[in-house]
């Protein structure tokens, strides 16, 4: 009992991957203030805004809907919390079921439908105009990210198991180290990006158009649960793309975490430097990237693929 409890709590369960996403969301944060000529914020700021939250007040609008505003976010945590467990249990553990990767795939889309449901039900303008944002780019990102996923399951002979998919790599090669392995990694990526909602597909939250877009009304510990939720996504989102591209094998625990840690800075650099390095985009043309560039691109991935390319 005390095993499992260890296993699905501290390590590598939920309190692992909050203290890992809130690191890597701080070091974001810091290349991004690096790269602004700024110092940026100490490393335990995002712990101190998240129990800043829980000693707020709640404040719900008049008009809203009570009941959704107040468990989408619950939800929302829930789902994440979920996938958090899954992937790192697999990871550090190795500990999978047949189908896991189709399960992962549907709990992540439940962040972002409570987070568009959550703002639909406060009836705030701005949230709206936010949850429509969110609603669009949702349909365009998850839609790339299967083919993504298609590539990798190709790539392990078909297999919808997660263990499988990693077991393949540690047999043969990264699937990284392949055309189809690659554009499927940069597809992964700019999921991820999107996912997190990071500039240039912050569009949602855009603070200097709609202030918090999304989240506008919510105070307190719910804002506090989507605040943990976002966090932990900063954890299992570059775990999963390590994952299904990058898993390499050794017989050193000491050195399999360190090559974990490794890539995982490498990722978040990645995703800080395309967050410098351009504008938000207008919903319209983020759109038009993810569904006339990616997408193809994703295709072609496929059928490289199936070529074992």
């Amino acid at each position: 009992m005390l095993k499992i409890v260890t296993q699905y709590l501290i390590f590598p369960g939920i309190i692992f991957s909050f203290f890992v996403g809130a690191m890597g969301f701080w070091l974001e944060r810091k290349f991004t203030a690096r790269f602004q000529y700024r110092v940026g914020p100490p490393w335990y700021q995002n712990f101190i805004d998240v129990m800043k939250l829980f000693l707020k007040e709640t404040i719900i609008p008049r008009n809203a809907a009570k009941t959704l505003f107040i468990t989408s976010p619950i939800i929302n945590l829930a789902a994440v919390i979920l996938v958090s467990v899954m992937l790192a249990n697999n990871y550090f553990l190795n500990i999978s079921f047949m189908g896991d990767v189709i399960v992962i795939l549907y709990l992540l889309v439940i962040p972002s439908l409570f987070t568009i449901l959550g703002a639909l039900s406060s009836k705030n303008p701005l949230a709206l105009v936010g949850a429509a944002r969110e609603t669009k780019l949702m349909l365009a990102y998850e839609f790339v990210f299967i083919t993504s996923l298609i590539i990798a399951i190709i790539k392990s002979g078909n297999s919808i198991m997660l263990a499988n998919i990693t077991a393949t790599q540690i047999l043969s090669k990264p699937n990284i180290a392949s055309a189809s392995g690659i554009i499927a990694f940069i597809l992964a990526l700019f999921y991820a990006q999107a996912k997190l909602c990071i500039v240039p597909f912050d569009m949602a939250e855009a603070e200097q158009e709609i202030m918090a877009g999304t989240v506008i009304e919510y105070s307190g510990p719910l804002l506090g649960f989507y605040k943990i939720s976002k966090l932990m996504l900063y954890f299992s989102l570059p775990l999963f793309i390590i994952s299904l591209f990058i898993k390499v094998h050794t017989q050193s625990t000491l050195l399999k975490y360190l090559i974990f840690f490794c890539l995982y800075i490498l990722i978040i650099f990645i995703m800080s430097v395309i967050k410098n390095i351009n504008p938000r985009m207008r919903i319209k043309d983020a759109l038009g990237f993810f569904w006339f560039w990616l997408l193809p691109l994703g295709i072609l991935g496929i059928v490289l693929a199936q070529f074992g390319l």
